[in-house]
């Protein structure tokens, strides 16, 4: 029969005094405290991309998350970014390798948008979090996959634009928000016309990121892994224009400044739409013949709902009096000029709009949808998307918002499910 444990005053008062021994011996940041947050709550990130854009995600986008990895196909932009980079942190050239890691909880994807579907959802298998760059994806499809992944792996899915919860709205020059109060409150009156371009402080940079017809071939600087960087865009001939700070020009890996800006200006009117659970029926554009490959101006394109609200983007800027929003019962225009009597004073009377989610930090250690997350953001990348449909076939597409499909046009379908590169897929 076994004794009975005892356990003595004297045994109590030793063991009473080692613990205390220890515990003085362990730093305060592992204790944690007031002031002091212990590791066990500190969340970690990887950049995946390390680019212009990428390098900005080290430490001033997400700077409460502690930085384990950087990676990159590149290996003067990997330096680059390592030189900026404490001791702890890791580079990689192959992004699987980082997501192999469990140490790590959030990853960044500032790549160019032809990669940011196919690295997403494999962050989301590998238990990950997302912080993605806009926009969300490059096709309607690719987008569409994020969704349902995040959904199958219950992530916590943030996109890097901004505008709908904070910061003043372009060139209105105030917060979404309060532009929504008076929008939700019929202040303008319905249906809603929105004009996007360059006299309502909005512009498509159409020149800044057109592609080149005229590429010859060149050879592959050592340092980059320009087969990996293509990854499941198809085969092309190496030139500088085609990548890096350029690779926006072309259809392959983004979509001019409608991919760059699009959704900046477009989540935001969405919002304020009310749009967040709704497509459009009609777009329409007016844009000369575009090359296959590399992506030209545009001079005008039109997106209809089945309301009537219509979003105009304006890329020649031609309607010098145009407003930002336009009602039958009142009209905003740039720098928050309005032609309803003190519009200002009327908005601060208003109820303010819900509440939403805007720390992703939080979000992540509550498991509650950011603001801007894989459902509303797959939505407002569809109207990015769908424009660039319309500038690619140059004609008026006729869109059904529940099946997500365009209706009876075969080639302007085609173009939401595009094939991948061998042996790249979607597999949600």
């Amino acid at each position: 029969m076994n004794k009975p444990c005892q356990f003595t005053r004297r045994d109590f008062l030793r063991t009473s005094l080692v613990a205390s021994a220890a515990i003085s011996l362990v730093p305060r940041h592992v204790l944690g405290g007031p002031g002091v947050t212990p590791p066990s709550e500190i969340l970690t990130k990887a950049v995946i991309g390390v680019g212009s854009m990428g390098r900005a995600h080290l430490s001033s986008i997400n700077p409460t998350a502690k930085l384990l990895a950087v990676c990159d196909v590149d290996a003067k932009h990997l330096q680059a970014a390592l030189s900026k980079c404490g001791p702890e942190v890791k580079g990689y050239r192959d992004f699987r390798e980082v997501l192999a890691r469990k140490d790590i909880d959030i990853v960044h994807i500032p790549t160019p948008p032809h990669w940011h579907a196919l690295i997403s959802i494999a962050a989301a298998k590998a238990g990950k979090d997302i912080w993605c760059e806009k926009p969300l994806s490059r096709t309607i499809g690719e987008g569409e996959a994020v969704k349902a992944a995040m959904a199958k792996y219950r992530r916590i899915f943030r996109l890097n634009t901004w505008f709908r919860f904070e910061g003043a709205f372009y060139g209105v020059g105030v917060p979404v928000r309060l532009i929504k109060k008076a929008v939700q409150n019929g202040l303008f009156g319905w249906p809603l016309k929105v004009t996007l371009g360059g006299p309502t402080g909005f512009d498509w940079k159409q020149n800044e990121w057109c592609g080149r017809t005229d590429l010859t071939p060149q050879p592959v600087p050592p340092e980059l892994d320009y087969d990996f960087w293509l990854g499941p865009a198809p085969k092309k001939p190496y030139h500088p224009h085609r990548v890096h700070g350029t690779f926006r020009g072309y259809w392959d890996y983004d979509g001019g400044g409608l991919g760059d800006m699009g959704q900046h200006y477009l989540d935001p009117v969405q919002y304020l739409l009310d749009k967040d659970n709704e497509s459009p029926v009609r777009i329409e554009a007016d844009t000369d013949p575009q090359d296959p490959d590399a992506v030209q101006p545009w001079r005008r394109i039109s997106i209809r709902y089945a309301d009537g609200c219509e979003i105009i983007f304006d890329g020649e800027n031609k309607d010098k009096e145009a407003a930002f929003i336009a009602g039958p019962e009142g009209k905003l225009f740039r720098d928050f000029e309005s032609d309803i009597p003190n519009l200002r004073a009327k908005i601060q009377s208003l109820p303010d709009p819900e509440p939403q989610l805007t720390d992703f930090i939080q979000a992540v250690k509550t498991r509650q949808k950011f603001a801007l997350n894989e459902v509303n953001g797959h939505r407002s990348c569809t109207l990015v998307n769908l424009a660039k449909i319309a500038v690619q076939t140059g004609r008026v597409l006729h869109f059904d918002p529940k099946k997500q499909r365009f209706i009876h046009d075969q080639q302007a379908n085609a173009l939401i499910h595009q094939p991948m590169r061998k042996p790249w897929k979607l597999r949600v």
